[in-house]
């Protein structure tokens, strides 16, 4: 006998029954193991489609982060950038300030600016010639040995003083009252510092400086030197008086070369600025084989001491 189910609806219409076969119960529970299967693979699509936009959201988080980034770093790369371009326009404005001024400073020590050439080589040009002339004005007597460039009396003949007789003038005499600071007009090495008896000086100071030239400081009222130490240029050396023949408190200021008197007036107004006015006053110096010495001089890796120089007899001034 084949089995049979009933199967009863209940609803507000009543009771009614249905008889469903062994047949249908199969395809019913088959139904039924499909959706499942369906459901369960759903379920399981659904599980794996989030899990899968989980990782998509997280790599959209990252993403933004990586821009986030990379806008904040091309930022500061615009940044930078700007910084740059304003660093190099000052630079620029800057090296045309300073091709400016190099151009007066090549005049001002004798040279015709080039703006064609590069500037490192005018620098270097420029450089190595101020340098020659700073040496020259530092070794051989420049400026005035007291602040006042006044001279009471000049070099040549003149009426002594003291003995009312035409005599010449070996040096000039500076306006300097007692107590005057007198400085080295170039560097040198101190022959003599005392009394000295036969010049009529009183209290002298002889400084010998490279290249044959010599000073001498004449009537002081103190000495500050020793003989045998060396000096600089612009060093105290002693205080302005009125030892020896004089009538009042001055600075006798004496340039020689090779023992011979000089007419200091053009070493006194001798300066960078002022640089041609020597060699135009005076001529008795080969000023030409002088210049091309110092420019050799200056020419080596290290500079040879400007201290050294021709020692001369100080027995007489």
């Amino acid at each position: 006998m084949r089995h049979r189910y009933l199967i009863t609806i209940t609803d507000y219409r009543g009771a009614r029954h249905f008889t469903l076969s062994q047949l249908m119960r199969r395809i019913l529970a088959g139904t039924a193991t499909a959706l499942t299967v369906v459901f369960i693979g759903a379920f399981l699509l659904i599980h794996a489609l989030t899990g899968k936009l989980g990782n998509l959201n997280q790599q959209v988080v990252e993403l933004t982060e990586q821009q986030t980034a990379i806008v904040a770093e091309n930022q500061a790369l615009l940044a930078e950038r700007q910084a740059l371009e304003a660093d190099v326009e000052e630079k620029a404005l800057a090296l045309m300030a300073l091709g400016d001024e190099l151009d007066n400073i090549e005049m001002l020590i004798g040279l015709q600016p080039q703006p064609e050439r590069p500037l490192v080589q005018r620098m270097d040009t420029a450089s190595q010639t101020a340098f020659e002339k700073r040496l020259m004005l530092e070794t051989i007597p420049s400026g005035s040995p007291v602040e006042s460039r006044h001279i009471t009396s000049g070099f040549g003949m003149r009426r002594h003083p003291i003995h009312n007789r035409m005599l010449k003038h070996g040096g000039v005499d500076l306006r300097a009252p007692r107590g005057t600071p007198v400085h080295a007009t170039a560097d040198g090495v101190v022959e003599w510092a005392d009394w000295h008896e036969n010049s009529g000086m009183g209290k002298m100071i002889k400084l010998v400086h490279n290249y044959g030239f010599s000073t001498y400081y004449g009537h002081l009222d103190k000495i500050d030197v020793e003989p045998g130490s060396y000096v600089r240029k612009g060093q105290l050396i002693g205080y302005s008086g009125s030892t020896g023949y004089a009538t009042a408190p001055h600075l006798h200021y004496e340039v020689r070369y090779l023992q011979r008197r000089l007419d200091p007036e053009p070493f006194l107004r001798w300066s960078l600025e002022d640089y041609d006015i020597l060699f135009v006053k005076e001529e008795r110096v080969q000023w030409e084989s002088l210049a091309d010495v110092i420019r050799r001089t200056a020419s080596v890796p290290e500079r040879p001491s400007s201290l050294q120089g021709l020692s001369l007899s100080a027995t007489s001034p």
